[in-house]
This record gives structure tokens, C-alpha cells and sequence, in this order.
């Protein structure tokens, strides 16, 4: 097995988060630092990220309501409040699917498992992302227009989104729109709204997928079944083009 995967297979990261740390040093086999990812993974080899040692666990998926104030990492160097701190009981070393902003509330997925990781957040499986945002101004099929098409945001054009305009009030200048998407960039849905005009104050996810919050309040947690897990890897390669 590729040393990359058999990372995330153990439950340290995504692949792309293993390859990163390949690259940076912090990967040993049998104590010999390893920076090539073509390295393959024997059994009895003994590998170590950051000098702790990593097994293959069990697979685990959780569905968190995450609220506002907590951090998507599984650590923090600033003593913040992290989603993992909100789940005490899990044993597995997980991590989130994404991220959610500090201030953004709502769906989270934590997991161990690698690929189901990659093929969640990878725009081409085209997973639905449904945000429900308060924004300072009037929205419009007009203004909101752009959003459908794509805009360019970091320097690169969104995949196009589809919108929902759920209230406007005008005496108060503030809209609520419902925003699904299938990327997962640095505060995407923000930036798409401030490329047309609008400024979001508050952020939700209410949907990833097939699943929703239904039942949880802001904290709470619950593990996944079977079929909740089969739908969103259906749902993944149902949509790879």
C-alpha cells in the first residue's frame, strides 16, 4: 500500500493532507524520514507521523452540529475550542470533512477514513452543499444571477451554484438566501456573495449530501449508519462525470 493512503487509511489525515506532510519531513518508515510519495507500506513497517506512531483503525463517521465559535481543526495552537473537543467519547483519531468557519454554524462530517474524505470534498463527485445565509443588503434574481454562472473569487471562477431567496426585508436591508454548492475553498460562500454586492453577517449549513441536522442541536453529535454512508458514496459516483 502507498504510504499516502496508508495514512488516511489509519485515520491521520486525508490523502492530500498525507502527501503534505510527506513532503514536509514529518513522515517515517522503520525511523528513516520518507519524502517520496511512490513509498509502498509493508506489513510489520513501522510508520510515524510527527514521531507518534499510526495504525489502521476502525472506520468511523460522525455527524456534528457545530456551533458557532469552534474551530474545524483537530488542534489549535491558539488553546481554542476545536470540533474534536466537542466529540469526548470518540476514540479514533478523526478529523473534519472540510471546514467550517469559526463563526459558521451547522453540518459537519468527522471521520477517519481517507478516501470517503476525498471523494466528499473533490468537486468533481459535484456533493451538494447547502448553506442558509443573513445578508446585509436586498437580494434579486438580478444581483444573484452571477452566482449561477460562476464568479471569480481568489482568482479563480467558482463552479456554477444554484440560490433560493427565502425573506427580504427592507425595512431592516437584509435578505436570506439558501446557497447550494459542490466546493469547499477558503470562506467560498462569503466571497460569493460579497463578489455581488452582498455581505454575509451570518452563515449556516443545513445540508451536505442526503444528510441534514435533523434532531441535533448546536454541539451535538451522532454516528452515522450504513445507509446514510452508502447514499453519500452513491451519490459521489453517481455524479463523476
Amino acid at each position: 500500500m502507498r504510504i499516502n493512503k496508508f495514512i488516511a487509511h489509519a485515520g491521520v489525515a486525508s490523502r492530500r493532507k498525507a502527501e503534505e506532510l510527506i513532503k514536509q519531513g514529518l513522515v517515517t518508515v522503520n525511523g528513516q524520514i520518507v519524502t517520496e510519495l511512490a513509498t509502498t507500506i509493508k506489513s510489520g513497517d513501522l510508520v510515524e507521523v510527527e514521531g507518534t506512531p499510526i495504525y489502521n483503525e476502525e472506520k468511523v463517521y460522525y455527524l456534528l452540529n457545530k456551533p458557532r465559535g469552534v474551530i474545524s481543526s483537530v488542534s489549535d495552537d491558539k488553546g481554542r475550542k476545536t470540533v474534536i473537543d466537542l466529540l469526548p467519547t470518540v476514540k479514533e483519531r478523526i478529523y473534519p470533512v472540510g471546514r467550517l468557519d469559526w463563526d459558521t454554524t451547522g453540518l459537519l462530517i468527522l471521520t477517519n477514513d481517507g478516501d470517503f474524505t476525498d471523494k466528499m470534498i473533490h468537486p468533481r463527485n459535484e456533493i451538494d452543499k447547502v448553506y442558509v445565509a443573513r445578508v446585509k443588503g436586498i437580494a434579486t434574481k438580478d444581483n444573484l444571477r452571477p452566482l449561477t454562472k460562476g464568479v471569480v473569487i481568489d482568482g479563480r471562477k467558482t463552479k456554477p451554484a444554484r440560490y433560493t431567496i427565502l425573506k427580504v426585508d427592507k425595512e431592516k436591508d437584509r435578505s436570506v438566501v439558501e446557497l447550494t454548492i459542490h466546493e469547499g475553498r477558503n470562506h467560498q460562500v462569503k466571497k460569493m456573495f460579497e463578489s455581488v454586492g452582498l455581505l454575509v453577517d451570518k452563515l449556516s449549513r443545513t445540508r451536505f449530501g442526503t444528510l441534514d441536522v435533523t434532531g441535533l442541536r448546536p454541539g451535538e453529535y451522532r454516528r452515522l449508519n450504513k445507509k446514510e454512508i452508502s447514499q453519500l458514496h452513491n451519490a459521489a459516483l453517481n455524479n463523476i462525470k
